[in-house]
């Protein structure tokens, strides 16, 4: 299971992971409004939820442990969601082992020192988690974005060359370096927020009585330098992903996906450490024994000897009454599906029976309708050939008895040839 979810949680933020050694244009290679194809708002909540879960046990082992400390910084434009992100991921761990630093204008101590010096002061413990709110990338973004800042600094002017950014790049890649050489891992996320997204938050920072004080003038100025921070954003991502170290851009416009993405981002970098609860030597364990046989001992008349032992068995014999009950529901409802398939079988057959009979009887009384109609068209037709032959019986004999004479005359003449006229011989005087 733990693998599975492992895997799921790689291939979520596998889109989000600036690949070290890539050129990044902000606005074309990131989405700002991306939520993972089908993946719903409804269906966050328990993602979230899960990814807590997940990374209040990890966080424990990490504890347990003592031998990492993570890193966590958090870099966005005015109303990215950094605060909300941090209090809605960190909200299952221990806030024993968890310590948030934000980081703004510095101070006169802290423009006295090198520009990673306030940042190292803030650095975890070992099997700690700290988080940067704004972090040293600061130095590369908002002094890069404002030049007079980089003066009030007090470098030397040897420093302040045109070259200062680039060096600073390789400085902060490699100090990264160093600390994950020392066990310490470094997490870092871009909350990649759209103009339309920060001006629409703005509004509502306004508008909302509650949220002035979140809202300053200075939020609308920096607003005004947007192409300047996004080429900035850009030129970081490009230069500090290392594959030791590598960013994250999470897409910010939506809130709800941005916390699971921040959470999946920092469990993965959990999984990777894998944190392991520490393991006792024999003696150890032989020492606990006896101090457990003398705690046994003690129990009070009527109670468990051993009160953890007794819920976990407790809770091992309901968990298997549960899996047996479900075994047994699972059976009844499988027999009551077959029950229901087989009602509906005889119900569809007992319908197409009824069906087909409605459909036969009218077909048999139609063929014996034709039957009869032929029948009596037939027994007709035999009277009609009677009566006709009758008929014509009946008329044959009457035309004999009309003409007999006719007819023996006829007979008379066929039999007996006529005689020969006499001529006369002619008178005096007549030609011939």
């Amino acid at each position: 299971m733990a693998d599975k979810r492992a895997e799921r949680i790689a291939e979520l933020i596998k889109p989000l992971r600036v690949k070290p050694g890539s050129k990044v244009n902000l606005s074309k290679d990131f989405d700002p409004a991306y939520k993972a194809g089908v993946l719903k708002k409804k269906d966050g909540v328990e993602l979230l939820q899960t990814g807590i879960a997940m990374l209040a046990d990890y966080q424990q082992r990490l504890a347990a442990q003592d031998r990492y400390g993570v890193l966590m910084c958090l870099q966005a434009l005015d109303a990215g969601g950094k605060d909300g992100t941090i209090r809605h991921v960190m909200s299952g761990v221990n806030p024993q082992g968890v310590r948030v630093s934000n980081f703004k204008v510095p101070s006169a101590e802290e423009l006295d020192h090198d520009y990673l010096w306030r940042y190292a002061r803030r650095l975890p413990p070992r099997g700690d988690i700290a988080i940067f709110n704004r972090s040293h990338y600061e130095e590369v973004l908002v002094v890069r974005v404002h030049p007079e800042n980089l003066r009030r600094q007090k470098l030397p002017e040897a420093c302040k060359g045109k070259d200062v950014w680039d060096r600073r790049y390789r400085e902060i890649n490699d100090w990264e370096r160093y600390l994950t050489d020392n066990g310490f891992k470094v997490v870092k996320m871009f909350l990649n927020l759209s103009k339309e997204e920060q001006r629409a938050r703005f509004l509502k920072r306004v508008d909302l009585p509650e949220r002035n004080w979140k809202f300053s003038p200075a939020d609308a100025r920096e607003r005004a330098r947007w192409s300047d921070y996004q080429r900035a954003f850009s030129q970081m991502l490009s230069a500090t992903s290392t594959p030791w170290a590598p960013w994250y851009v999470i897409p910010a416009d939506r809130k709800w996906f941005a916390r699971i993405c921040a959470a999946a981002v920092l469990v993965h970098t959990l999984i990777d450490i894998d944190p392991r609860y520490p393991e006792v030597g024999e003696d150890r364990r032989q020492e606990l024994l006896a101090i457990r046989d003398d705690l046994v001992a003690q129990a009070p008349e009527g109670a468990p000897p051993d009160p953890f032992e007794a819920k976990e068995q407790a809770k091992a014999r309901a968990k298997e009454a549960k899996r047996a009950r479900g075994k047994d529901a699972k059976a009844e409802e499988k027999a009551e599906e077959k029950a229901e398939e087989k009602a509906a079988e005889a119900a569809v057959a007992a319908e197409i029976k009824e069906l087909t009979e409605a459909a036969t009887v009218p077909a048999q009384e139609a063929a014996d309708g034709r039957r009869a109609t032929r029948v009596t068209r037939s027994s007709r037709t035999s009277s009609q050939t009677a009566t006709s032959g009758r008929t014509a019986a009946q008329g044959q004999t009457a035309a004999r008895s009309r003409t007999p004479s006719r007819s023996r005359t006829t007979t008379s003449s066929r039999a007996t040839p006529p005689r020969p006229r006499t001529r006369r011989p002619p008178a005096d005087g007549q030609t011939s």
